[in-house]
This record gives structure tokens, sequence and C-alpha cells, in this order.
């Protein structure tokens, strides 16, 4: 089993995972707009025509889906996403301040990259594309915090 977390977007998926590729070195394998649909599909406002209708992004075995929608099919689209956060972790903390430092650009930083009692090194952030994220390093079995 797999779970994906699936992220919506209002015409910026295709640059959004694009960004996602370069920052965490993975592979946007299918990016369909709905240009492409088939002709019987609903939407067929020519303003959608580039908004993907569905995103696939391969990192590792891991992978994030994603849309664009408009509020008219996915109500509070245009709101703060709320509740969830796409979450990083990695045993390398270079890698992680790497990836926090990117992901950051742009958006706005929640909690500053840095060590806590539980890590090596955690952060929180919402992108540029309004996406929160977090970033958390995993400890090696004899990590102490340096507070400790």
């Amino acid at each position: 089993m797999k779970i994906v977390t699936s992220l919506s977007f209002q015409g910026q998926c295709r640059e959004a995972f694009e960004f996602y590729a370069e920052v965490l070195g993975g592979k946007v394998t299918a990016a369909f707009p709905y240009g492409a649909a088939p002709p019987d599909m609903p939407v067929t406002d020519e303003k959608y025509k580039d908004w993907l209708m569905h995103c696939w992004l391969e990192v590792g075995d891991q992978a994030l889906m994603g849309a664009d929608m408009d509020t008219a099919w996915a109500p509070n689209v245009d709101k703060p996403k709320n509740g969830f956060d796409v979450t990083l972790h990695t045993e390398d903390a270079a890698q992680a301040k790497r990836w926090f430092d990117r992901l950051a650009q742009g958006g706005r930083t929640v909690m500053a990259f840095g060590e806590t009692f539980w890590s090596p090194g955690f952060g929180s952030l919402i992108d540029r594309f309004g996406v929160p994220w977090m970033i958390n390093v995993v400890p090696a079995a004899d990590w102490k915090p340096s507070q400790a």
C-alpha cells in the first residue's frame, strides 16, 4: 500500500510540481492538462486548458499527486491550506536544511529550522504556493539534544 498526498492549486500545479521535483530530486511522471481531456469532459472553458487535471511526482519510492481546481469544483481551494503538512524525514541534517531553505523561498517560515528536543533539525514553513511543509531530521540512536 502507498498513501499519497494530493495537493490542489489554482493554475500553479505545473509550476509547483516542477519546483518540487527540482528541490527534492524527483521527476514529474504525469502532467495531464484539461485541454488534453476527451471532448465529453465537463470542463470545457478555454481558461482551464493549460491547468493540470492530474500531476504525479515520483521521489524515490514516494510520490505526490496534484491538480488545478476551480472554486466551483472544490470550494475553499482558494483558502489557506489547513489541517495537514507535507512532511519530509531524513537522517541527513544538511539535506534537511537545504530542503527547508529552498522550499521557504518566497514563502513563510512558521518555525525556523533548528534543533529541538526530539530532533537535530526541524522546521516548518508554508511555501510560495501555499502548501504547508514540515522538515524533520530523524535522530541517530545515540543522539542527545545539546540542551539536555
